[in-house]
């Protein structure tokens, strides 16, 4: 049988299985999970910062 694989929780760190085993993975708990969730909703994480507009720009040569 083969070791399961562990990776960090991204939230707390922990190590946690990362398998179907764990109904919170990649997170080691409920909690962790929550929290994270908690963190998307007020806007904390985004996946991108947004484009300034002066980078937008078309340059029109004149």
């Amino acid at each position: 049988m083969s070791k399961p694989r562990m990776v960090a929780c991204p939230q707390c760190g922990a190590l946690t299985e990362f398998s179907p085993k764990n109904p919170y993975r990649p997170f080691c708990s409920q909690r962790c999970k929550l929290i994270d969730l908690g963190a998307w909703a007020n806007e904390e994480f985004r996946i991108s910062d947004p484009t300034p507009p002066e980078d937008l720009e078309i340059d029109n040569p004149d």
